[in-house]
């Protein structure tokens, strides 16, 4: 158990707000078709001037202001984004030249583990604060899934949105108080063939051609592969955090999931039982936003007055790898 506090929640979206029937078009299927097959009625686009840095640094700077941090008034700046903005430097990097810290010296790095990034954030900060290195750490998870996505495979294509959200941890003494109760992550390496993006690192080069580059940058996903993968392990892990956190699937009372498709948050809801209400979903409005996606539905949880003193917190999701990780929080 390590004692934080989460003081400041920030979410940003794109500009356009694009309709299930706009895809309906792009899928050359009649209108109705999208939403009736994956649950999007609509989701964020980002424009050409809406970089996962400029989507970033709008949410950081919500959460900063909801902290009443000034400029600079923490330790470190973690970039937890699942597809970078470019492979160097880092997001974190120009996340924080766009918050004007460029010239500060402040410490900025990123944590990457696809749609489990923010988790692995909250991690390494708890580590920070419990080593006593850290008092304050600011988080940020940006993505812009558009710009990967293969329109020839609606399964793939369909449910990805874009934005950003940002959450200033903060290092707390208070046993009693809001603390991260609980942890764990597991990767089975056998699934990484199930969800891919090729391009961006040392794979594919220049010198295999434009056409390689080109297919190597488009996402490929086996969705029902990995449904199925991350179904095989996530019960047992929701029951081993819970019980480190001396809880039960019954006496949780919010379950912040990873929005990776409408089935998944259904699984999930038959999994927990229950209320489904304790389930936040802004599944059809917001999409997948891979790293993004999580963060972003602890932030509504917040807005929407559902995170209240004292409320434990389950935080769940999968990522390509396959990975899965538990977290509980209490706020």
């Amino acid at each position: 158990m390590t004692p934080l506090a989460i003081t400041g929640y920030g979410a940003c979206q794109p500009a356009e707000r694009r309709p299930s029937s706009a895809f309906d078009a792009i899928f050359r299927k009649p209108e109705g078709w999208t939403e009736a097959q994956f649950g999007i009625a609509a989701r964020g686009v980002a424009g050409p001037d809406e970089s996962s840095s400029a989507l970033g640094a709008a949410a950081a700077r919500q959460a900063l202001d909801m902290a009443g941090w000034g400029h600079g008034e923490f330790d470190v700046l973690i970039g937890a984004c699942g597809v970078m903005e470019q492979p160097i430097p880092g997001t974190s990097v120009l996340i924080q030249q766009a918050l004007g810290l460029g010239a500060s010296g402040l410490w900025s790095f990123d944590v990457n583990q696809t749609c489990l990034s923010f988790l692995a954030a909250i991690d390494v900060a708890a580590m920070g604060f419990a080593s006593g290195r850290f008092k304050r750490v600011l988080v940020v998870s940006s993505d812009i899934a558009s710009a990967g996505l293969d329109w020839e495979t609606p399964g793939a294509a369909a449910i990805f949105g874009d934005g950003a959200a940002a959450v200033c941890l903060e290092a707390r003494s208070d046993p009693a108080g809001p603390a991260l109760l609980s942890r764990r992550f597991e990767t089975y390496g056998d699934g990484k063939d199930l969800a891919v993006l090729r391009s961006g690192g040392t794979r594919v080069r220049a010198e295999d051609g434009v056409e390689a580059l080109i297919q190597g940058a488009r996402f490929r996903m086996d969705a029902f592969g990995v449904f199925k993968a991350a179904a095989r392990v996530v019960p047992g892990l929701i029951d081993v955090v819970l019980a480190d956190a001396g809880l039960t699937r019954k006496t949780v009372d919010v379950i912040v999931c990873h929005q990776a498709s409408r089935p998944a948050l259904d699984h999930v809801r038959r999994l927990v039982g229950g209320d489904p209400g304790r389930v936040i979903d802004i599944f059809s409005d917001h999409g997948n936003q891979i790293a993004a996606s999580l963060p972003t539905a602890l932030a509504e949880a917040h807005r929407s007055g559902r995170l209240r003193p004292g409320t434990t917190v389950l935080l769940l999701g999968t990522a390509a790898g396959i990975s899965a990780a538990a977290m509980v929080l209490r706020v």
